[in-house]
């Protein structure tokens, strides 16, 4: 089920009078009953995978808070993680690694076949997973204590809104809200009603409207010019970052209508003056996610420049592998590994050398804005690209000049409206910054009622409604 979809409107339509008209228990059997439903909507087969890994888990965090003797805990805890990480390997990673196996003995001259498994990928399983796992890692270091009622414990792991694409919610920010009283709260309402709407311009109109572009333009590098591809890389960079951040957008403003807080998971990312700013503005749960519970226990930056170094590229190459089975993936997360391993080695130079040349701050962080947006662009292509082939046939494209002309950029209807929508967009997050719409949607019924009115007419106007996937379903 997803949330672009006639079938998704029926489930919210009906979920929401009963969630509301109910109270206590009765309320928190529907929300993990609606989250199953929701989640076995593509294939009931994978609510067992789900359901064990929550099993295990709360009875893994009720032990390790009864256990003191240390080599048990350990154990406890490597069980947790080999379990949920052993799933996610096998469904995401199984036919890859034994690929890449197979290309390797290929190499040295072995022409036997392995052959491959027919997995079907669970949606969602690298988000659930990571939201189940730090559950226990969080108890064995004492942040947080056992939560004791199971009904609980798995509607956090289940809950609709965030499981299939996040955010990733930690149990001690999500399990702690259960202990509060959620009325109908009309302040509540309005602020997540305003952000569903918001959620789904960014989808509906946005993002689906520029994919048949970028997909013509990734589908065939070589039968575009360079300025097609260039508008190609654009569309894309705000292609994926309105599925997201409108996936996002959808799930925060949900659980906010039902009475809980998310975290914010995106700000204006591509306005980052850094690689290390964009990192606390691009996907923020996986990010701090990766910094927590990889890159600090890896030993952060506390062991000398080259640890440093070292423990960013792993954890980049890693964070490249979470999102998809595939060597392009793995490039991607070293082209920002590498990015923020060079903005420390020579960024202080770089701000020096701009202030030398007596460049204003305004353009100094114009410049840097830049760089950074055309460096994410670089990367984003081996992100989209099937493979390195495809993706150096359009970097390719993107290096002949001499076909840099608007004459052979075609279907320039959809240019103007990307380009409108996107224009739409930036004044619309750059102007929430001074007019701060969520105070505005609450306290002017005009404002609310216009606004959503011109979203809603946008969506409709110029929107895909063909129920297109969230792209980060696939991860």
């Amino acid at each position: 089920m997803v949330f672009n979809s006639i079938t998704f409107l029926i489930f919210i339509g009906v979920f929401f009078p009963l969630y509301f008209s109910l109270k206590g228990r009765a309320r928190l059997w529907l929300c993990f009953l609606a989250s199953y439903l929701f989640y076995g909507w593509w294939d009931w087969r994978f609510l067992a995978l789900i359901a064990t890994s929550t099993v295990l888990d709360f009875w893994i965090g009720q032990t390790l808070e009864q256990t003191a003797e240390s080599t048990q805990r350990k154990r406890l805890l490597w069980l947790s993680v080999a379990v949920n990480l052993g799933c996610l390997a096998f469904f995401k990673y199984f036919n890859f690694f034994l690929d890449s196996f197979q290309i390797l003995l290929t190499n040295i001259g072995y022409s036997g076949e392995l052959g491959s498994l027919q997995i079907i990928l669970p949606v969602g399983i690298s988000f659930y997973t990571f939201q189940s796992m730090s559950y226990t890692i969080d108890i064995y270091y004492g942040k947080i204590k056992h939560e004791k009622d199971w009904l609980r414990f798995a509607t956090f792991i289940a809950f609709f809104p965030q499981l299939v694409a996040g955010p990733i919610v930690r149990a001690k920010e999500f399990l702690p809200q259960f202990e509060r009283e959620r009325k109908l709260d009309h302040e509540r309402i309005i602020i997540g009603l305003g952000q569903v709407i918001w959620g789904f311009f960014k989808k509906i109109a946005v993002a689906d409207s520029l994919a048949p572009f970028v997909d013509q333009c990734f589908a065939s590098p070589s039968s575009f010019g360079s300025l097609h591809l260039l508008i190609g890389v654009i569309f894309y960079s705000f292609q994926i970052y309105c599925d997201f951040s409108g996936y996002s957008d959808i799930a925060i403003g949900l659980a906010r209508m039902m009475g809980f807080d998310f975290p914010k998971n995106f700000r204006t990312p591509y306005f980052s003056k850094d690689f290390s700013e964009f990192w606390t503005r691009w996907h923020i749960t996986l990010s701090s996610w990766l910094r927590d519970y990889l890159y600090i226990p890896l030993g952060g930056n506390r062991h000398g420049t080259f640890n440093t170094y070292k423990n960013l590229m792993i954890t980049m190459l890693l964070g490249g592998l979470w999102h998809g089975a595939s060597w392009v993936f793995v490039f991607w997360g070293f082209l920002h590994g590498m990015y923020l391993v060079i903005q420390r080695l020579f960024g202080a130079y770089w701000g020096q050398f701009l202030e030398w040349i007596r460049t204003p701050k305004v353009v100094r962080q114009l410049i840097n804005m830049s760089l950074v947006y055309t460096f994410t662009c670089l990367a984003w292509i081996f992100f989209r690209a099937t493979d390195f082939e495809n993706a150096l046939q359009l970097i390719s494209g993107l290096g002949n000049l001499e076909s840099f002309n608007l004459s052979q950029v075609t279907n320039k209807f959809w240019v103007i409206k990307g380009f409108l929508l996107i224009g739409v967009l930036l004044l619309i997050e750059v102007s929430d910054f001074k007019f701060d719409y969520r105070s505005l949607m609450v306290k002017s019924v005009v404002f609310r009622v216009t606004s959503m009115s011109i979203l809603i007419w946008l969506m409709a106007f110029m929107g895909t409604f063909d129920s297109n996937a969230f792209i980060y379903f696939q991860f």
